[in-house]
């Protein structure tokens, strides 16, 4: 009997560079949820206005109610232009102020490459373990794994970060795991130049 069904695929030919990243935030205190409610209209706006390279953004994909817990799913045309947005307004401010104060939530982002490649980054995400987490040993975000471009082992050089955002500025020397983080000058500006 012929089926019904009508089955179809994509041709991403067109898109050797692609790049989808799921991000997510899981509320942890009470305080999150104002934290997530507040970020939650920036973000739609972030995404409607198209930035460079922008090819196609769902938000609110992932839900969970307990803990309260949403994600999105953003496509990018290529590492560059992902990275490029990182740095620039108004994720650089996102990523600054989180960084200082997570505001009772935790981020988390997975990233995978059509030439290759998948990192994920939690930062205050305790368990129960997300994604890679949940198979994979964590480390701590220091050295090589500080920014995507180094974790992908993406070629170029991964661009200055923004002030008070280098690796230096936010942990002590020699520091691992959350022991010897510190906030970053106030004044500075944001965004772990990579993606978080």
């Amino acid at each position: 009997m012929p089926s019904t069904v009508d089955r179809r695929a994509v041709d991403l030919a067109a898109f050797p560079d692609l790049v989808v990243i799921y991000l997510g935030m899981r509320v942890r205190t009470f305080a999150g949820i104002k934290t997530l409610l507040g970020l939650g209209p920036q973000i739609d706006k972030a995404g409607v206005a198209r930035p460079e390279g922008l090819l196609h953004f769902e938000n609110n994909i992932i839900f969970r109610l307990f803990p309260l817990h949403i994600g999105m799913r953003w496509y990018w045309k290529d590492f560059d232009s992902m990275e490029r947005w990182t740095r620039s307004e108004p994720h650089r401010t996102w990523w600054q102020n989180f960084i200082r104060d997570s505001g009772g939530t935790g981020f988390w982002h997975e990233a995978y490459f059509m030439r290759g490649g998948m990192e994920g980054v939690y930062v205050d995400v305790n368990r129960p373990p997300l994604g890679f987490q949940a198979f994979a040993r964590d480390v701590p975000m220091r050295g090589p794994m500080f920014s995507a471009r180094q974790r992908l082992q993406v070629s170029g050089d991964t661009p200055p970060q923004p002030l008070g955002m280098a690796e230096s500025d936010l942990y002590q020397s020699g520091a691992s795991g959350r022991e010897g983080a510190e906030a970053p000058p106030m004044g500075g500006a944001s965004s772990d130049a990579s993606v978080p």
